[in-house]
Parts: structure tokens; C-alpha cells; sequence
């Protein structure tokens, strides 16, 4: 396996992660697998999970993140790791919708705990793999239409907009996708184009410079994520277009919150990012202590959040 892809919440605290031998002081050992963490999303979600760890003080987490969002090896390696290291449960934010399932159906197998949280796991491949597993995280479809009625609100009928999606592979990418064209449906807003940047600020960078060219008289923004509408925003400062360009985005990380006070930004969507882990792992150590299994999904809070928001 190439560990040398794989960032480590224990090496960013200056030690390497290693196979567990024991089990110390009886405590179980939960691995945490989330996306990138160049993604400020994550490393919030990092830092929640870290202080919960500490709060409770009765497990003990092993945290691995991406290089990028579309790094999707070194999760399947990180769950192959753990089942290696014989974890007690595995919480995972997957990347790819499929391509975690099978690993994930090696860890239940291997008599893990895995609870999947914030992007679910495609349905048609669990039943494939006859993996039975709930989904704990937000309604993406409906925290997206909260954005996308916000900015048809404020554009109002006709007006011309275009889509930044998520990674084609992600399930909340395409939710997030679904509920921005509700919106459209619903708004009678004018789609004129929709395409991805893998959730990553630069490349939306780039990609909607490009769409401002072929499109200059476009009059709002869908970023399926605040990463995403940090390059857009980017963008349309470039070229000279601040205050003509509404954008709205999802995930509320702290880098937006000066672009929805300067009214940069329109809206965004909180989803409760650094707590989501920490209760993932809740549900995974209710598991572990006797609890029922979870079932189905298990729904987590959404909110949408303007410049009326911002202190």
C-alpha cells in the first residue's frame, strides 16, 4: 500500500501512523477516512473530531484524509489499512460512491463496525456487494435547493445561471446537482451551463473564467461547495465583475464568511461540518456498546446562511 499518499491526523500531530498491536487500556480504536484536507471543510471536520476524541477520552482515533478530492486510492488503501490493523470501526466521508464499497464490504466482513457519513454509498452497488449499511449526514438535495431558491429570489425568472458540480463519482455531488436544478425548475431560472471542478478551488476557478467568456451575461453561480466558490468569486473579481455576479455555495466553511459579509457571496449552507464526524463516531461506539445497528439514514441538520448571518 502507498502510505506515502495518505495524510494522517498522527503525523500532522508529528507522529506516523502505524499498525495497532494492542489495544491500549481496552479502549476501541476508530479510523476516521474523510476526504481532502486541503478542502477547509475537512480540516474543520478534522479538528472536531480531534476535540471530541479528547472529550470523551474513551476511544481511541486514527484520521486519514486525501491529497485531493479525487485521490480515491488512498481511502480504499486506508480501509484496507484498517482492516489490516483490526480497528473496531471504521467512520468514512467516501470520495467515490462505488469505488468504497467493496473495501468497506471486506471491513464488515472482517467483523468492523462502519458507519458512512456525510456522502452516502450508492445503493445499486451495496446491494450488489450485499453490504447493508445506514447513511448518517444531510439532505444534499434539499440543502441545495435552499441555496438555489435564495439565489432565484434574487434574481428572479429568466435570469441566466450556470452550475459548478462536485465530483462526478460523489453521491452529494449529485444530489447537490439535483437540488440546484430544482431550483432552476422551480425559479424558471436560464441554465446555461453545467460542469464540474472536482470540488476544487482552482480548477473552478479556471473552469468558470472560461464560462464568464463563453457566457458574459451570466447573472448567478451554483458552487456545489464553498471551496468551489472561493475560485468563482475569485473569478469574477478578475474580471471586474464584483457585485454583478450573485454565487451561492454549500458548506459554510470559515473562508466564506468575510465573502457573505462583503456580499460577495449571496448564500451558502450549513451542514455542521466539524461536528459531523464526532457524531458519526458516536454512532459507531453506540454500535460497539451493545447498541442496535443504525438503519436507513439517519438524518443530520442543515441551515441556510446569508450575509444576515454573518457577525
Amino acid at each position: 500500500m502507498r502510505f506515502s499518499k495518505i495524510i494522517a491526523a498522527g503525523l500532522l500531530a508529528g507522529t506516523l501512523m502505524v499498525p495497532i498491536a494492542s489495544h491500549a487500556d481496552d479502549k476501541p480504536v476508530v479510523g476516521l477516512v474523510m476526504k481532502s484536507l486541503a478542502n477547509e471543510f475537512f480540516k474543520n471536520m478534522l479538528e472536531g473530531a480531534k476535540a471530541h476524541e479528547a472529550k470523551r477520552g474513551d476511544y481511541t482515533l486514527k484520521a486519514v484524509g486525501m491529497q485531493s478530492e479525487t485521490d480515491i486510492e488512498t481511502q480504499i488503501n486506508a480501509v484496507e489499512s484498517f482492516i489490516t490493523e483490526k480497528v473496531d470501526a471504521i467512520v468514512i466521508a467516501p470520495a467515490d460512491s462505488r469505488a468504497l464499497v467493496p473495501p468497506l464490504k471486506r471491513a464488515v466482513d472482517a467483523g468492523i463496525t462502519v458507519v458512512n457519513f456525510d456522502v452516502s454509498l450508492d445503493e445499486k452497488a451495496k446491494q450488489e456487494a450485499g453490504l447493508t449499511l445506514a447513511f448518517v449526514g444531510p439532505d444534499n438535495r434539499g440543502g441545495a435547493k435552499l441555496a438555489g431558491d435564495a439565489l432565484a429570489k434574487k434574481l428572479g425568472q429568466g435570469a441566466k445561471v450556470v452550475i459548478i458540480e462536485g465530483n462526478p463519482g460523489a453521491d452529494n455531488a449529485a444530489q447537490r446537482k439535483l437540488g440546484f436544478m430544482d431550483s432552476v425548475e422551480a425559479g424558471k431560472l436560464d441554465l446555461l451551463d453545467s460542469r464540474t471542478a472536482h470540488w476544487e478551488t482552482e480548477e473552478a476557478n479556471t473552469l468558470f473564467s472560461n464560462m464568464l467568456t463563453a457566457h458574459p451575461d451570466i447573472q448567478g453561480v451554483m458552487a456545489a461547495n464553498d471551496s468551489m466558490a472561493l475560485g468563482v468569486v475569485k473569478a469574477i473579481d478578475a474580471a471586474g465583475k464584483t457585485g454583478k455576479i450573485e454565487v451561492v455555495g454549500f458548506d459554510n466553511i470559515p473562508a466564506v464568511q468575510p465573502l457573505l459579509k462583503e456580499k460577495k457571496m449571496l448564500a451558502t449552507v450549513d451542514q455542521f461540518g466539524q461536528e459531523m464526524a464526532a457524531n458519526a463516531v458516536d454512532k459507531a461506539l453506540g454500535v460497539l456498546k451493545g447498541g442496535k445497528p443504525l438503519e436507513g439514514w439517519v438524518k443530520t441538520d442543515i441551515k441556510l446562511v446569508t450575509s444576515d448571518d454573518v457577525k
